[in-house]
């Protein structure tokens, strides 16, 4: 669905735009249309140009501090994006590159553009069965498949016993007699039990 999606908007838009250049032209005229294209991507740019560096500087300062920059990534792709769209020649794809890139309106998109990616993931997953039911998708995996975390490596009661099957058995050192290890053992000895 969605590459067909991607096909029709590469065929229709270039399509759209040229009406839309069209309607304005006949409007205000042919050289103030020019113009203004000239205008928007001249502003375009420069908007582009600082957002792209306020982008780029909050994502290093997020790396910087070790955190996922996960918010910050998204508002980088969308001036990247938003920034081809300003350059390409065209109201329409002005408009949706403003939207991309000015800071009041890129949260705006970022949020509608996430919530879209969740309930794609969560379609994909209903359809492929990947999860068993209870574990939750993007962003809803809400516990270890495995049962809950526990740090200190002990049961969930705290006592010493470890969780799950134990195989009692026995360690063989396959050493021949005589030889040692670089840990300063001599030969001789007989070999450890656990």
């Amino acid at each position: 669905m969605l590459p067909l999606a991607l096909v029709l908007a590469f065929l229709l838009l270039p399509v759209v735009e040229i009406y839309v250049i069209i309607q304005v032209g006949q409007e205000i005229g042919a050289w103030p249309t020019v113009a203004l294209l000239v205008a928007e991507s001249l502003l375009g740019g420069w908007i582009v140009r600082r957002e792209g560096r306020r982008a780029w500087r909050v994502l290093q300062e997020t790396f910087g501090r070790g955190a996922i920059p996960d918010r910050e990534l998204a508002d980088a792709a969308l001036v990247l994006v938003g920034g081809v769209l300003l350059l390409t020649p065209g109201f329409v794809t002005d408009v949706l590159g403003f939207a991309f890139v000015l800071p009041f309106t890129r949260p705006l998109v970022r949020r509608a553009l996430a919530r879209y990616a969740a309930r794609r993931v969560r379609r994909a997953e209903a359809r492929a069965g990947m999860f068993p039911p209870g574990l939750g998708g993007l962003g809803g995996l809400s516990g270890d498949p495995f049962g809950p975390s526990d740090v200190s490596g002990l049961g969930r009661d705290g006592g010493g016993a470890p969780r799950g099957p134990v195989v009692r058995g026995e360690v063989i050192d396959d050493e021949p007699e005589g030889t040692g290890d670089a840990g300063g053992r001599a030969g001789g000895g007989s070999p450890s039990r656990a």
